[in-house]
């Protein structure tokens, strides 16, 4: 099969590898569509990748003996490959599991294998691509938004507004929040704006604390939801967001983050937690999001077939885009 690989600086192509193997209750996908989230790094880091990506939606091929799904099913592929036993496993919430198997498997390919128990069943009235956003497109935000009880009466600020910023958007707004983005990409702030956001505002100008504050009424928003992973970023959500509100950090960054527990959690009374996917359990309210939220197709930007993956990492690294998407088996539509 094929499967796309890092072959240098801002190089990427195709490479050959054996079709992947399945074990007991395990089901082979042929991908039909595997969005782009955070590869464009690997992209301009200069160093050689193989297996990457880890977003997918698909069509069962063919399954092993125990294997929860059939043949024809269309599912979406949760990432990694958990232990299945382990009590974040068996809570459904995989994401956490510390005895994740080390295999050579990527999502962004033409066929992936996976424990049947990852395999989520897409409606029929969800098509594939919208199918897909169910991953990183909509999931980190759906589970930072739940764990902060995000609902009709919330004012939410989301910084940083690419791909899993505006799936804040969507899942803010789907809630009733009346939601506000930070960014300073005009592209994705307009497309924020035409998701629902009421406004976005500039991280550049010197009074967008300010302005965060007038816009969310003067005490500040309910709760704060990053999703750039800038440190910058985490700083105007803990001066921002209201006594007794919520920060949830969703954006992934190694930096040291300015957090200090006087200040910014005791005196405030502060809840500033982590949060990286959803539980399983919570998937039919996720695909509840993707059927019922007018315009969600709007999410993704820029389609693609595999073979044209340089000109996908390219798109994804300049930024002008929302969701990318490859489609391995077809022609990119028009």
């Amino acid at each position: 099969m094929r499967q796309v690989r890092i072959a240098g600086y801002r190089q990427a192509e195709l490479e050959t590898v054996p079709m992947p193997s399945l074990r007991d209750g395990w089901a082979l996908v042929k991908i039909l569509a595997a969005p782009l989230c955070a590869e464009y790094k690997l992209f301009r880091s200069g160093r050689p990748f193989h297996y990457i990506g880890h977003e997918a939606a698909g069509v069962v091929v063919e399954r092993a003996a125990g294997a929860s799904v059939d043949v024809g099913d269309r599912v979406v592929v949760m990432p990694q490959y958990p232990c299945g036993r382990c009590r974040h496993c068996t809570r459904g919430e995989f994401i956490y599991c510390k005895d994740n198997l080390d295999l050579d498997a990527g999502a962004l390919a033409e066929y992936i294998a996976k424990p049947s128990w990852l395999l989520a069943p897409i409606p029929d009235d969800v098509t594939i691509d919208v199918g897909a956003l169910a991953c990183c497109g909509l999931g980190p935000s759906f589970g930072a938004e739940e764990r902060a009880g995000v609902d009709g009466s919330t004012t939410l600020l989301v910084t940083g507004l690419g791909p899993v910023g505006l799936g804040a958007v969507v899942n803010g707004v789907h809630r009733g929040a009346r939601v506000f983005g930070v960014d300073q990409n005009p592209f994705r702030a307009q497309l924020a704006r035409d998701l629902g956001a009421a406004e976005v505002l500039d991280p550049r100008n010197d009074d967008v604390l300010q302005q965060v504050r007038a816009a969310c009424g003067g005490d500040g928003p309910d709760v704060g939801v990053d999703c750039s992973g800038v440190p910058t970023a985490h700083r105007l959500l803990i001066d921002a967001v209201r006594s007794r509100g919520v920060v949830v950090l969703v954006g992934e960054t190694m930096d040291p983050t300015p957090i200090r527990a006087s200040p910014d959690m005791i005196r405030k009374g502060m809840t500033i937690m982590g949060s990286w996917h959803y539980a399983l359990p919570d998937f039919p309210q996720v695909m509840d999001v993707l059927r019922t939220f007018a315009g969600v197709e709007r999410l993704i930007t820029h389609r693609f077939p595999l073979d044209q993956i340089q000109t996908a990492f390219e798109v994804s690294e300049e930024q002008r885009c929302g969701k990318v998407v490859l489609h391995p088996f077809e022609e990119a539509p028009q």
